[in-house]
């Protein structure tokens, strides 16, 4: 297998992500389904995601997220399947991919030769992943890649965010973190997602988010301010080196150069989304 210098498969995956989670945050996809009736932004969430998979109950949902509470799934999933259909919700996310980066990368980007190298690069990539226990990989995978540079982009970005994301709920399963554990302890290292966020979206009570502090303090991986211990931030960075040995093979497929090339284009496309306000200011940090 192709050595890579060392996180440099960790850092394009950082800039690549941005350009497929935006979608999440931005008006885009809310807009395209609820014209189709999924008023809800938690239910327009959960179809976005999870549409791949096919008519899913909340439990294969729940499962395949990790982070929501099943009773924050239950409330939409699978009711919302009345009102729109997995088909229906690709479509439509789609089109506000489209309209999404239209908007916060400029037609002069977006018909560029950068993208279009992009794109090839990140499909390239995806070549190496493994469908093998990564449900939605998985069935991301299996969706018809767009012809259009820019949505091709944003499609192999989605891939290689799932696949890194599946590899990474193995390894949360094996360090013993529990979904809420999971989440605190990340919001702990400054680079989660906010309490704020955390309780407004993945359906944890106040007291659910306390108790799994105290669960984290007892295993002496937090200190009474709620900070990582020493422990702590060896086990976080012990969970991204894990996940960065299960994630390696589409970037080492890529090779050093490509991977290096890739992180540039992808970098300087998330930077400028990033300017153009595709996320909310008090999404990360520890308060």
């Amino acid at each position: 297998m192709t050595t890579l210098p060392e996180r440099s498969a960790r850092h394009c995956q950082s800039v690549l992500n941005p350009l497929h989670s935006a979608i999440y945050f931005t008006p885009d996809y809310h807009q395209e389904v609820s014209k189709l009736g999924v008023e809800d932004r938690m239910a327009s969430y959960f179809v976005s995601r999870s549409a791949a998979l096919g008519r899913v109950g909340a439990g294969t949902v729940t499962a395949t997220f990790f982070n929501f509470k099943y009773e924050q799934v239950a409330r939409h999933i699978p009711a919302v399947w009345e009102v729109i259909t997995p088909r229906e919700a690709l479509d439509a996310r789609l089109r506000a991919a489209d309209s999404m980066l239209r908007r916060l990368l400029g037609e002069e980007a977006i018909g560029s030769p950068a993208m279009a190298e992009a794109a090839k690069l990140a499909l390239r990539a995806t070549e190496a992943c493994s469908r093998a226990a990564r449900p939605l990989y998985a069935a991301h995978a299996d969706l018809p890649v767009p012809d259009a540079p820019h949505l091709a982009l944003w499609h192999a970005a989605t891939l290689l965010r799932e696949h890194r994301g599946d590899s990474h709920l193995a390894v949360l399963l094996d360090a013993g973190l529990d979904p809420v554990e999971a989440l605190a302890s990340h919001t702990a290292s400054g680079r989660g997602m906010s309490p704020k966020w955390v309780l407004a979206t993945r359906g944890w009570s106040a007291e659910e988010w306390a108790a799994a502090h105290d669960r984290l303090r007892d295993r002496g991986l937090l200190d009474e301010a709620g900070e990582l211990t020493e422990a702590g931030t060896a086990l976080r960075k012990d969970l991204e080196a894990a996940t960065d040995r299960l994630d390696l093979a589409p970037y080492a497929h890529l090779g050093a150069d490509g991977v290096a090339r890739l992180t540039e284009l992808a970098g300087a496309f998330t930077a400028k989304a990033a300017e153009g306000g595709a996320f909310p200011a008090d999404l990360l940090g520890k308060r």
